[in-house]
């Protein structure tokens, strides 16, 4: 969990079993890892994850959005993506970041938002990754899935942490 952040009144227990939550995080994760193996499984898991949560129409077009804004950030990323394993409780920095970038544009926090793409992608293609994220983003929003806020102050935190070893 991130620090300082507070769990929604409706929703108790692991801040990851939250839909919106989980749509971005397990969705990015089997997204990457189907550009990583080459294998279409992660890419097929990701899929059933948005029909399940979404149905099959808003799923599809979710899916597409996360498809562009993951393949976006692949190739404007300021160093190599990383991810935990499918399921995993525990995020990496990168993870944070694009919940952070989501949650920010999806909150209306653009400081939130703008720190986390400055963490993510090189300077000269932020226009590109902050175009795609919006898209996903807003299309999340317009299926009621919204992330909650990430305080600035978290992001901040974990942006000064040392990077550790690649994850996945």
């Amino acid at each position: 969990m991130f620090p300082g952040l507070s769990e929604s009144r409706n929703h108790t227990g692991c801040y990851f079993d939250r839909a919106p939550e989980k749509l971005v995080l397990e969705g990015y994760r089997r997204w990457t890892a189907g550009f990583e193996t080459g294998s279409v499984v992660a890419w097929e898991m990701a899929y059933g994850l948005y029909s399940e949560i979404l149905g099959d129409r808003n799923g599809n077009h979710a899916l597409s959005e996360l498809s562009y804004f993951v393949r976006t950030l692949r190739h404007c990323a300021l160093c190599p993506l990383k991810t935990f394993p499918f399921g995993s409780h525990h995020v990496c920095r990168e993870e944070c970041m694009i919940l952070g970038l989501v949650a920010g544009l999806q909150n209306c926090d653009m400081v939130a938002a703008r720190t986390c793409l400055n963490a993510m992608a090189c300077p000269s293609r932020h226009e590109e990754v902050e175009n795609a994220a919006i898209a996903f983003a807003e299309t999340l929003v317009e299926l009621d899935q919204v992330l909650l806020p990430i305080p600035k102050s978290a992001i901040d935190d974990i942006i000064s942490r040392p990077m550790r070893a690649k994850y996945h």
